[in-house]
């Protein structure tokens, strides 16, 4: 994972802006990084917004959103990340979106929720959501596995097990297991909505697995040979290094990286969602944190942190 200081982040911020100037204020250097508070700059608005430990909004969202929401209140608080990480405690993808309407949050940046969740959260009406950074499933086997590349139309043979043997898809001849997350996980609902569609998943060769971690393990210490096979987010995978000794195979012909991402290229993908109440004020610290998120410097530190930022794409009322 990136563990970059809140001096770099800063830094990087302002050389690539110019100017900080978002109406919230990025802190200075401080003269002992986390252990004095940073001083406000002389040509600060006095009456600008300020965050500070007592107004910041309570954060919820999926594990991979987790680096972003620490760099977002390291830069914004003037704290380290160790500093802030009491303020990013998140309970995953779905479960964020029960806290938001169970009103336990005020700011929500997660990854789409199972479908059910999202029927739910969508007829309550009450909420802006916005993608703020573009993300991909990834399906990742073991370094030994021959195969490089699967389509679309290959991994939903996979999961609803049709194709069972490597050899069906140009490996060796070996049974595929592929292992499968919860029905409440990010990755789960993405590999749903975009690659099963109306197919129904076979069951998994083994019970559910809970977390990302815990896919990634799975796959990597399976000792039946090299037919393991199982998916994650790319950030997860690459920037977060949990794919450590495991292998990233290509979708219809197109490897994941930042670039095929951003150019879209690569087949399957899903923003991360800033959310927000409609009915928050202008001038309450959610809505002031959620258009900071959107604005050029909060969309310069997704992409400093390793994300895609999503661009201008709109809000999205839900």
């Amino acid at each position: 994972m990136k563990r970059l200081s809140v001096i770099l982040l800063v830094l990087a911020l302002c050389l690539s802006l110019g100017a900080c100037s978002s109406g919230t204020n990025v802190p200075e250097e401080p003269e002992e990084p986390g252990t004095q508070e940073p001083e406000t700059p002389e040509e600060e608005d006095p009456n600008a917004f300020k965050f500070t430990r007592e107004n910041f909004p309570r954060l919820d969202g999926s594990t991979s959103t987790v680096p972003i929401a620490q760099a977002i209140c390291s830069v914004l608080l003037g704290e380290s990340r160790e500093q802030v990480s009491d303020l990013v405690s998140f309970s995953r993808t779905t479960a964020s979106y029960q806290a938001m309407m169970d009103g336990k949050v005020d700011l929500l940046l997660a990854a789409e929720p199972e479908e059910s969740m999202l029927s739910r959260f969508e007829e309550q009406g009450k909420w802006l959501m916005t993608p703020f950074a573009m993300e991909a499933l990834v399906f990742v086997v073991q370094e030994d596995n021959p195969v490089d590349n699967l389509t679309i139309e290959q991994v939903r043979g996979i999961y609803s097990g049709e194709i069972t043997n490597w050899s069906e898809v140009g490996g060796e001849d070996e049974p595929i297991v592929a292992f499968q997350r919860n029905a409440t996980a990010g990755s789960q609902a993405i590999i749903q909505k975009l690659v099963m569609g109306d197919t129904p998943f076979m069951d998994p060769p083994a019970d559910y697995i809970p977390t990302m971690e815990g896919m990634m393990a799975a796959v990597r210490e399976f000792d039946g040979g090299t037919g393991a096979l199982g998916y994650t987010v790319f950030y997860y995978a690459t920037d977060m290094e949990m794919a450590k000794g495991l292998k990233i195979i290509s979708i219809d012909g197109v490897a994941p990286s930042d670039e095929t991402i951003a150019s879209q290229e690569y087949p399957i993908l899903n923003p991360y969602y800033v959310v927000v109440a409609k009915d928050a004020e202008a001038d309450s610290p959610a809505r002031i944190l959620y258009d900071w998120i959107l604005s050029d410097q909060g969309q310069a530190l997704v992409k400093h942190e390793g994300y895609t930022p999503a661009g201008n794409t709109g809000e999205e009322e839900q």
